[in-house]
């Protein structure tokens, strides 16, 4: 209470599952009111809420909506004016999440006002009247995840299937060859995508896409770069055709309730809504496989199979919004899954030494021997060296190196061009620093794939962590046998047998922590006798490019059944491949990537895996691709930081290629991040709140974490927010640009593009802004500038200071020829903004600023 007093409320059990708390406040001022369970916070816990005395003649608000809710639900709290005069009311949300808010009058002196949060966080809700604050305002809401705060902290798993449903339209084309031939569909906003050309059930050839504006599209086909016959073509889409989600509807027993182990099935019916993307989503206890298929009277039958009891929520959405009735609640009953577990003690690795020659073992099933695989290692310093690979017999390889310096080196190995399962590796050369689970690396064929009644086999690297205890627990539908091999240098080697086909969760814990990514969720396969004819053709493995159309063949070889595949991202989205038959006995699978990196393909005949399903494929150019062995990090901020201050730290990624930055910072408080580029890479800033151990998490271009990544920086200092029992991660992903750390060169490449002359006109620009006409010290000012309509060249822009010029000017392409500008100044007085397209100045250039 606001005195420091506390007291009990009064609690009574439902009997169904759901408690009721009342308590009748006596003093006004904030409360806090601790929820737990077992001695543990509960998700949401501590509420805080505001208790009024009411006066007659002034505006209130009360309601859950204050102070706690739900994502994806609709949170609401009363807003009461009785009696209190002429003035007006605003109300505002500022949270994670754009909330949609509505607010109904009720006529009797109250209005009702429900916000809608798409991600979880603090919100703070504003109410004003009269353009002053009410009492308790801003309000500040917890919004959870969890759609009731689970007794038991067992994380919910999601799961997402995305299924384009398109629109097909004929075009008259000559050309009978689909593979020479590439499309793309210009909307009237100007915006052009590619996308997929196809074979139509008439034998014509024609296009697939999804609109999302009205009126006139434009659709070119080229040959060789070149327009075949009567392209561009003209279609005219019309608004029945554009998705709208309230016209879909959904039914079946697999939205109410399901049975563990079996397959659960609902029907999605989107035939009178248009044409648009459908997203599906099941969140709850146990990650599930979300399969869609068309049924022939055109409604799409979806099937999943849960394997642990509990609530999930089913989310439907069409053309990105939440259909009617979603998100929707099912209650799964049955048993759960088996769980078999081994310990192992680990001593700690001898110490290496600079002039001896060091090893790391590895197991890898490389079909072509050594030959295709290449180690080199790098130096604290920064030398790079190839590293000489001994082949052990029987899948073993040794890496071997002569250190000539003290410290961390990190170890790449790639076979056929890719890191293998657990690269790149740290190998620290003298004294270890400090070990601990987040130290411990695993990776091998049995975290990522496996078939019923084999082996599957993974690595363990422990030398890094130091001694301590090792578990391994394999948990699924059917008992696991698990055996261990120490490779006595500080690794060793995992083997597994399962009867069952299924997910089976791989646990891999040291000193009771697990360890980075784990679990692990691993498919078991049963080869079927059908499955295992299948082979697969033309399939490049690498140097495909972003939004360019990549395809292989799939041969039958005489199997009947359905071939279908589905395409799992970098950055963790999955989405359905096209699949079209040529003859009898082949299929073409097709997808559009849309980023650079790692995408494994699943492809699956009657729902089974075909040997060597998932394949992987690389994305991006070989120069350009994301590779995660090239990227360091350093700074102060890796090691520790103290409460309220902000601690920073470098991703250096040059030569590194360009792909999805991902940073993840996980501890006893979320903590305010920053990411800025800078000219080595991405300068991050955070700030924690509480005191204790965090773990920062550095992957780049997808799965792999760059060397040494996890981090853990000791954070000291007071308590300034956070810090229950409960883990708080907070992160940020930026897709990354290619950088290079050669200057030199940098600026020759432009100087010829602007000799060339250029089509353009300065004249149509427009710059819009507070920052043309004031600043302020120490803040982003910023101002929007328009091209769109002024032709091609190339954006400038200056500012210069009273003493000196601008601390730092950031300019950012927002799409389309619009660019956003923002700049921080650091003395006061009179500040001159230059802003030019290509030589000359635009309207109003140059412009006057003050800095008071």
């Amino acid at each position: 209470m606001p005195s420091g007093k506390t007291a009990r409320p009064h609690i009574t059990d439902n009997k169904d599952g759901t408690i009721t708390i009342k308590y009748q406040p006596t003093e006004r001022g904030l409360h806090e009111m601790d929820i737990k369970y077992d001695g543990n916070h509960i998700p949401g816990s501590p509420l805080q809420f505001f208790v009024d005395a009411v006066n007659s003649g002034v505006v209130t608000a009360y309601g859950p909506g204050l102070s706690y809710g739900m994502v994806n639900r609709a949170a609401t709290f009363t807003v009461v004016t009785k009696n209190a005069g002429e003035g007006g009311l605003s109300l505002a949300v500022e949270g994670p999440s754009k909330a949609e808010i509505t607010c109904k009058d009720n006529k009797d002196g109250t209005c009702t006002v429900s916000y809608l949060p798409t991600a979880p966080g603090d919100y703070n809700i504003i109410v004003k009247f009269d353009n002053k604050h009410i009492p308790g305002s801003p309000f500040t809401a917890k919004i959870t995840g969890e759609e009731t705060p689970r007794l038991s902290q067992k994380h919910l798993k999601t799961s997402q299937l995305n299924v384009g449903t398109a629109a097909d339209v004929s075009l008259k084309i000559a050309e009978t060859d689909l593979s020479s031939l590439t499309a793309s569909i210009r909307a009237p906003s100007g915006n052009e995508e590619p996308c997929l050309l196809k074979r139509l059930p008439n034998r014509h050839l024609g296009i697939s896409f999804t609109p999302k504006e009205v009126g006139e599209h434009e659709v070119s086909v080229r040959k060789n770069g070149m327009h075949v016959a009567n392209s561009p073509f003209k279609i005219m889409v019309g608004q029945s055709e554009i998705g709208e989600a309230s016209r879909v509807k959904a039914f079946g027993k697999g939205l109410v309730e399901a049975h563990t182990f079996e397959m659960a099935e609902f029907f999605v019916d989107t035939r009178n809504a248009g044409y648009g993307g459908l997203a599906l989503s099941i969140e709850g206890p146990s990650k599930v496989d979300i399969n869609c298929e068309d049924v022939e009277d055109g409604t799409c039958r979806v099937t999943y199979c849960p394997t642990e009891p509990g609530s999930y929520i089913v989310n439907i959405k069409f053309a990105e919004k939440h259909i009617p009735g979603s998100p929707f609640t099912v209650k799964v009953t049955g048993e759960g899954r088996i769980k078999e577990s081994i310990t192992r003690k680990r001593q700690a690795s001898s110490i290496a030494s600079v002039g001896s020659t060091c090893g790391l073992n590895l197991k890898i099933p490389a079909e072509s021997g050594s030959q295709a695989m290449t180690a080199q290692v790098t130096s604290p310093s920064g030398k790079t060296v190839d590293a000489d690979i001994v082949d052990g017999g029987s899948s073993t390889y040794s890496v071997r190196f002569i250190p000539q310096e003290i410290g961390p080196h990190t170890v790449n190995v790639k076979y056929r061009g890719q890191h293998v399962p657990g690269s790149p590796f740290q190998f620290t050369v003298g004294p270890m620093g400090e070990g601990g689970a987040h130290k411990v690396r695993a990776g091998g064929p049995g975290l990522e794939r496996g078939v019923a009644g084999a082996p599957s086999e993974f690595s363990i690297w422990t030398r890094e962590a130091g001694a301590g205890g090792l578990s391994i627990a394999v948990e699924g539908p059917s008992k696991a046998e698990i055996s261990f091999e120490d490779r006595k240098d500080g690794s060793c080697g995992v083997s597994y047998v399962v009867k069952e086909p299924g997910d089976y969760e791989v646990s891999i814990k040291f000193n009771n922590e697990h360890i980075p990514d784990s679990p692990f969720i691993v498919p078991i396969a049963t080869l079927s006798d059908e499955a295992r004819r299948l082979t697969v053709t033309s399939l490049q493995e690498k140097d495909l490019k972003v939004t360019q159309e990549a395809s292989f063949m799939v041969q039958r070889n005489g199997a009947r059944g359905v071939v279908d595949a589905k395409v799992h991202t970098p950055s963790g989205s999955s989405e359905e491949c096209y699949v079209s038959d040529l003859d009898g006995d082949k299929s073409a699978i097709r997808f559009i990537p849309r980023e650079n990196g790692v995408h494994s393909i699943d492809v699956k005949f009657n729902g089974c895996h075909i040997p060597g399903s998932p394949f992987n494929v690389r994305v991006g150019d070989p120069g350009l691709i994301a590779d995660p062995g090239l990227v360091t990090a350093h700074g102060a901020g890796l090691l520790g930081g103290t409460t309220g201050v902000p601690s920073e730290f470098v991703v250096n990624t040059c030569n590194a290629g360009s792909g999805a930055l991902s940073v993840n910072i996980d501890g006893p408080s979320k903590v305010k991040m920053d990411c800025r580029e800078c000219p080595e890479g991405y300068r991050i800033t955070y700030t924690p709140m509480a005191p204790g151990n965090y773990l920062i998490t550095i992957k780049y271009g997808g799965p792999q974490h760059i060397v040494g990544s996890p981090f853990k920086a000791k954070i000291t200092g007071a308590r300034l927010s956070g810090g229950h029992s409960l883990h708080e991660t907070s992160s940020v992903l930026v897709e990354t640009v290619t950088k290079t750390s050669k200057v030199g060169g940098a600026y020759s490449s432009s100087s010829s593009a602007t000799s060339a002359k250029l089509t353009c006109d300065a004249s149509k620009v427009v710059c819009r802004g507070a920052g043309l006409s004031k600043a302020l010290v120490g803040q982003k000012n910023n101002f929007t500038v328009d091209c769109s309509k002024a032709g091609t060249n190339m954006l400038m822009v200056g500012v210069h200071g009273p003493l000196a010029p601008c601390e730092e000017v950031y300019v950012k392409h927002m799409g389309n020829k619009l660019y956003n500008v923002t700049y921080t100044v650091k003395d006061k007085g009179s500040y001159t903004v230059i802003v030019k397209w290509g030589d000359d100045n635009v309207p109003g250039s140059p412009y006057k600023v003050t800095v008071p």
